[in-house]
């Protein structure tokens, strides 16, 4: 009897042991995973704002999908031009003298290859939709339309995902945990997003500390 309680009392032992070192660890490598993801996520989603962004310019509004997206920067061209500043005499009626009048000139120097400007000979951009990490090969959500400001219509665009589809095989705590934090130093609350349909913003929710990894 006596050997069967030390038995017991080993496995309990063992058991609180586990536990402690789970949770002096658990967070620990928790940290390990969300950086290293939200990191490949945060990348895909500044790609989608370059490409949306380029959008933009030539369309003078934001993609709805990413197939049109997609198809604009396969095929697309930036249009090149320079501003110069300009001068000529004309007769004015009021004064009955000759005037100097001042004029911007812009020309049009070419057209370049919207991927080759943005992704080079890198065809990443094929696969925008696509979330790294995820479990059953979850997409990004995206939208864009208009909204009013001061009477101007400005385009305006968004795209996300849950972080628990990018955190699918971690623990249900700390997810509940991390889909809560607010923070200058945290990705703020429980979605990874790029735009927003509510304000003129091409900013993420992601802090600093993702934009310098990225810059390395």
């Amino acid at each position: 009897m006596k050997t069967v309680i030390q038995i017991v009392l080993w496995i309990v032992c063992i058991g609180l042991g586990y536990l402690i070192y789970q949770s002096v660890t658990g967070p620990i490598e928790f940290n390990k995973v969300k950086q290293e993801r939200f990191g490949q996520v945060i990348s895909k989603l500044k790609d989608i704002r370059n490409a949306q962004e380029a959008y933009k310019t030539v369309n003078k509004r934001y993609a709805k999908d990413f197939n049109s997206l997609i198809k604009f920067v396969d095929t697309g061209m930036y249009t090149i031009t320079q501003q110069r500043d300009s001068s000529f005499m004309e007769f004015d009626e009021t004064y009955q003298i000759d005037l100097l009048k001042e004029v911007k000139i812009i020309d049009t120097l070419g057209t370049v290859s919207v991927k080759d400007s943005l992704f080079k000979s890198d065809n990443r951009y094929k696969n925008l939709e696509d979330v790294p990490n995820a479990q059953n090969g979850e997409k990004f959500k995206m939208e864009a339309g208009f909204v009013d400001k001061s009477g101007y219509r400005a385009p305006v665009f968004k795209a996300h995902v849950d972080k628990a589809v990018v955190l699918h095989d971690q623990p249900k705590t700390l997810l509940d945990k991390e889909k809560a934090e607010i923070g200058v130093d945290e990705v703020n609350g429980p979605t990874i997003e790029v735009g927003s349909m509510e304000e003129v913003s091409t900013s993420g929710n992601w802090p600093p500390v993702y934009d310098k990894k990225g810059d390395q």
